[in-house]
Parts: C-alpha cells; structure tokens; sequence
C-alpha cells in the first residue's frame, strides 16, 4: 500500500477520481438520472457534475440515454446511463469441482462463458484451459474493444488443498495447489492486470457493486457453493481482514453432524463446511444410493423431492442459524443475502426456514434482520470474479482519498 503522505496535486486528483467514481455509483444504482438528480444523488454541485459527465463521456463511459418526458414546462431533462461497452473485465472461478470462465460488460451483463464442471486439475493444466479461455472471450471483443478491457479477475478458495478430509475429496489431487500464486502466473502469461480475491469474497463484491448493494451498503453475504462461503458489505465496501478470510463461514466451528453419510470429526467440534455444503448434500445423496456428480445431479434431486435433501436441509439449518446468529450478534447488520450454486427451489426453502431457525435463537432486545435473495444464483461466483477488476478501477472506496491502491492494480488506459 502506498504511503498516504501525498502532495496536494495528488491529493486533488484523488478527490477528482473519487467524485467520477461517486457519479458512477450514483448511475449505476439509478439506472439512468439526469444531470441534476446525479448532483442530488452523488451531493455535488451541478458545475462540478456537468465537468465529470463531460469527462466521463468523452472515456465512453457513460451515454445518454433520452430524455425525460414529465409533462412539465421547459426542455425535457436529458437522461444518462452507464455505456455497456465502456469497459469490459473477464473473471475466472476456481472451485475443487470447477472451472468457469466469463466475460462481462460495464453494465455486469454476461456476454460469453465457458465452464466445465471437473475435480481440480494441476495448475499447469488449469493455466492451460483458462488462458485458452481468455483467448476465446477476449477475441469475441473488437481491437477497440480490448483496449477498455479493465483486467482480469480470480476468484477461488484460499487453501485449496485443506480440509479434504471434510469435504471427502482426494488429497493427493489438490496437493500441487499449496502455495501456488495462480493469479500472478497468469498476469505473467498473459500480459494483463490480474484482481485475485477468494471467492466468497467476490462473490459478495458482485452483489454490493452490481447486486442489493445498488440499494444497501450493508449487509452480511452468504454463498452455498461446494463448501460455504461468505462476505461481509460495511458502507458500501467489502471487509477483507488482516488475511483476506472475513466473513469465511466455512470454518465456524459447529457440532458435528448427526447424519449417517457424515464423516466423523476428529475433535469435539466439526466445521460448518462440513454441514452446510452442496458437497455434504451430495455425499448424502451417494450415501442413499443416488449417482452424483455435478450440480445438475444435485438439482434434479432438489427438484424431485428426494428425502435425502430434507434430511441434509434439516441438519444444514441445525448448524447454519446459530453460526449466522453469532455473525449477527458481532456486525449487527440490517440484512443478510443468501444465493447458492443450484435453485430447485432450494434458494427459498433455505431461506425460509433459516428465518424461521435464525427469528427462533434471537435474544431478548435484539431482532432478525431481512433475508434477501442472493441476485446472480449459480453465476454469483463467476460474475464475482469478473466484477474484481470493475470494482476496483470503478467503485469510490475510500482508500483513492489516501491514494491508496491496496492489493490491487488498478488499468492505466480506462480507470478513472
């Protein structure tokens, strides 16, 4: 991180920047707005406004979009937008079971994707499929194109190779990953600025810059993935930590699980990953004798009613409402968003029953915040991870005040 001790020349620059950034959030929580609702929106004064949207218009970043028909005396209000082809950003998901590959615009909307459901090969072989995927997404965009292409982002677990033992994976498939730098190897291979983040968090950045963020800047994130994970949204930023493991649910220590299908901990306590997983809801359904292995097994089973799904929803809800009251009790935030890597139905049964589960553990003097539904479902953590490079080129964090530039890299050519 750069030292906050700056000169007042870039201490200017910084204010200019964090003001564009401002308008843009402005935009893109609005949708479209006129000059005088983004001086409202963003609190500037409508010179400062007209100077930005002129700047902004001339890098392509926003468009008008019409104009406001009211019914009122005087010129009808012209109306602005983001451009969808002001910037695009490619995302790259690493799970233990897959692969998955997008390319977006400045809108977040999805343009092309590849994605293979697959036990994690080495990293010299899963470099292989995502630089060929790059090549692909990247040529679908014309050469002006490739030049507003804000970089690329990783989203993945931390520690890919631990906890196999609870995830009834193989060991020996994921030891090649331990400390590998697979972000920094593919900015090397491929000449682009790389965004690496874990994947619950980027997620979690998809829903506060493109998602419910667009209407609260607070609120605590879950993803039902392979393992579970999370991420934590406090004005409007997404709270890393010291290790970037905030909000890692997956490692709540809970009591072990009651079902037959369960691996037995070795200790006292058992991790909620090991309940609260698509991987435990597929180990259970193999237990009962059903043939799974991607998640559209795992949906069809959702979808038929197998009894094995409400055993594992029952003991998942057992080990998920007090880990999340806990959370609650700690960041006391206004709502909490869930989404998962299938739906079914599973998305709003989950939700129902851990209002209900999560109301019941309340303490005297304290309620249960809203449960709202996560905005991208099985794409959160693709669209997470392609969000990593807008987010951090586009978004007023409040780090550009101090001149800071955190972990990231932030695009020469278009960022702000």
């Amino acid at each position: 991180m750069r030292s906050p001790h700056v000169g007042q020349g870039s201490n200017s620059a910084n204010v200019r920047r964090f003001n564009e950034r401002l308008l843009l959030q402005a935009l893109r929580r609005a949708g479209e707005a006129s000059k005088a609702d983004l001086a409202r929106l963003a609190n500037l004064t409508s010179t400062a406004v007209g100077s930005i949207i002129t700047s902004l218009t001339e890098n392509g970043l926003i468009e008008m979009s019409g104009r406001r028909l009211d019914g009122g005396r005087g010129q009808p209000a012209s109306l602005l937008r983001l451009s969808p082809r002001g910037a695009f950003a490619i995302g790259v998901r690493l799970d233990r079971t897959n692969i998955e590959t997008v390319l977006v615009d400045f809108a977040g909307q999805m343009i092309e994707r590849r994605s293979q459901d697959m036990l994690l090969p080495p990293p010299a072989v899963v470099q292989e499929i995502v630089q060929q995927d790059i090549r692909e997404l990247s040529g679908l965009l014309s050469k002006a194109e490739r030049s507003r292409l804000a970089g690329i982002g990783v989203a993945q677990p931390y520690n890919l190779d631990s906890w196999m033992r609870e995830l009834g994976l193989p060991a020996d498939a994921f030891r090649a990953w331990s400390d590998v730098d697979f972000a920094g190897d593919l900015s090397r291979a491929i000449g682009l600025p790389v965004f690496s983040e874990n994947d619950g968090n980027a997620a979690a950045i998809a829903e506060i810059f493109y998602g419910c963020g667009r209407q609260r800047d607070d609120f605590l994130y879950l993803f039902l993935g392979p393992a579970i994970g999370g991420g934590i949204a406090i004005d409007g930023d997404c709270v890393r930590g010291l290790t970037g493991n905030a909000g890692d649910f997956a490692v709540m220590p809970v009591p072990p699980s009651a079902l037959p299908s369960a691996h037995k901990p070795a200790a006292k306590w058992d991790i909620l990953l090991s309940r609260a997983s698509l991987i435990a809801l597929r180990r259970h359904l193999q237990y009962h004798g059903e043939k799974v292995e991607n998640r559209a097994d795992i949906e069809a089973c959702i979808a038929r009613g197998h009894p094995a799904v409400e055993e594992w929803l029952e003991d998942c809800i057992d080990a998920l409402a007090p880990a999340l009251r806990s959370a609650l009790c700690v960041l006391d935030v206004p709502a909490v968003v869930l989404d998962a890597d299938v739906d079914a139905g599973l998305i709003d049964t989950l939700m129902q029953r851990l209002r209900v589960a999560v109301a019941a553990t309340a303490p005297e003097a304290r309620g249960t915040p809203t449960l709202v539904r996560g905005t991208f479902g099985p794409d959160a953590g693709a669209l997470g991870a392609a969000t990593l490079p807008m987010f951090y080129n586009f978004s007023p964090r409040a780090g550009i005040l101090m001149g800071a530039g955190a972990q990231t890299q932030e695009m020469s050519h278009v960022a702000l």
